[in-house]
């Protein structure tokens, strides 16, 4: 199996595990789309508009995820799900699921506050189980547009997101 594979069927596996029961979700796309990978966040949750049930609200984050509690706390959800992009010296497209205070650990954010507040906030104040799925860019300059290694990413973590929760 080559290494694709089995960085897709773990993240899979992982994604399943977390969301287990889950009765509604909110998945927070974060990222800065005119700085090429940072962008995913957001590439993944346009890419599921329209195409995933009622249980799962999208939110088009961009860099100001905090702008955006009142609307999570709203939808009232058992799982919320922050996906971004990462540095974790992993391999572009590489992803990784991080619960509560292992957020620590990741030098992320081209972002406004960093996602650890975040996600402590989130926790806090919904009671609900909160996850960063972060990805490791290759390209984060000034520029449009993922680098393939990304667009794959993208499309593999929106198909399993869209098969947890078909239309």
């Amino acid at each position: 199996m080559g290494m694709n594979a089995q960085l897709k069927n773990n993240i899979e596996e992982q994604l399943e595990k977390w969301l287990r029961g889950a009765s509604k979700i909110v998945v927070l796309g974060i990222g800065n789309t005119l700085r090429k990978d940072d962008g995913v966040g957001v590439m993944i949750v346009k890419t599921m508009t329209g195409k995933v049930s009622k249980k799962v609200q999208l939110i088009q984050a961009e860099t100001l995820p905090e702008s955006f509690t009142a609307n999570i706390r709203q939808a009232n959800p058992s799982h919320i799900l922050l996906v971004d992009a990462g540095e974790f010296d992993g391999i572009p497209g590489e992803t990784r699921l991080v619960e509560g205070d292992n957020v620590d650990g990741l030098a992320i954010s081209t972002h406004s506050i960093p996602l650890r507040i975040m996600t402590k906030f989130l926790e806090k104040t919904t009671q609900a189980k909160v996850a960063l799925l972060a990805i490791q860019p290759r390209l984060i300059e000034f520029g449009e547009g993922l680098s393939p290694e990304l667009e794959k990413a993208t499309l593999q973590i929106s198909q399993i997101l869209m098969r947890r929760f078909p239309e």
